[in-house]
């Protein structure tokens, strides 16, 4: 079994105290076909926090972190991310991790972060000998194949690969999928640690607990809207998953 003790590294240089809120939403809504995935969503999200996306499957929790992610476009409505009503063009300061694992099974860890790493500006891009750190793939054998890793593995490199660019705005569709008690408290750790230095992490998830020791609010999406959005002070992780399931 790898270790799963997540190594440090360098504060990066955005200050959310001195910025406008990461991601701003006014009247959002994204149809497919007759059926809206979305409903005029309003949200503002100021920097430097960690957001828990709730909701039952079906809520709008994927299609919203795409819309952010300026992967898609909402059918109505205006998105300012960043600072720039342009998702793309402070797409280099976005790292996102899709709930589906985006990576080469005949690579290793290695050579796909080599890869990716080359789609992003060079002054952005964090070592990938230190990514591997942050997520306790370090030791790993370096000619292994992501083909031959545990799920758990994967999303651990997949979550590597969405830190990259050393990101102000880090968008996560369940990282903790398939990952173990030991990594997902590591992970958990990793993603306060990245809040601390003043990223905004916008991260969906159905293992509540694993995101509530770092979890600033709570926001609840059913059928593509907001229902609750609150401090995750305000209430435990179980109450927060009712709220979820309404």
């Amino acid at each position: 079994m790898h270790s799963a003790s997540f190594s440090q590294s360098e504060p990066t240089h955005f200050d959310p105290a001195h910025s406008e809120p990461a991601v701003v939403l006014q009247g959002i809504s994204k149809l497919f076909g007759r059926f809206a995935a979305l409903h005029d969503l309003s949200l503002s999200l100021p920097a430097g926090r960690v957001y828990g996306l709730l909701g039952e499957n079906g809520a709008g929790k994927s299609t919203l972190l795409r819309i952010i992610a300026g992967l898609a476009r909402p059918s109505r409505g205006s998105v300012r991310v960043l600072g720039s009503s342009d998702v793309r063009s402070v797409g280099a300061r976005i790292g996102y991790m899709a709930h589906a694992i985006l990576l080469y099974d005949d690579l290793s860890a290695r050579e796909n972060l080599d890869y990716f790493r080359g789609l992003y500006p060079a002054d952005r891009t964090a070592g990938v000998v230190e990514l591997l750190g942050q997520v306790g793939l370090a030791n790993v054998d370096s000619r292994r194949r992501v083909g031959q890793y545990s799920q758990g593995m994967k999303q651990r490199l997949a979550l590597a690969r969405a830190m990259l660019a050393t990101p102000d705005l880090l968008l996560l569709d369940e990282p903790f999928s398939n990952v173990d008690s030991v990594s997902t408290t590591a992970m958990s750790t990793l993603l306060g640690t990245l809040r601390d230095r003043g990223a905004t992490l916008i991260v969906v998830t159905h293992q509540l607990e694993a995101l509530a020791r770092v979890a600033d609010e709570w926001i609840t999406l059913h059928a593509g809207t907001i229902v609750k959005h609150e401090a995750a002070h305000n209430r435990s992780p179980l109450s927060a998953g009712r709220g979820g399931e309404r």
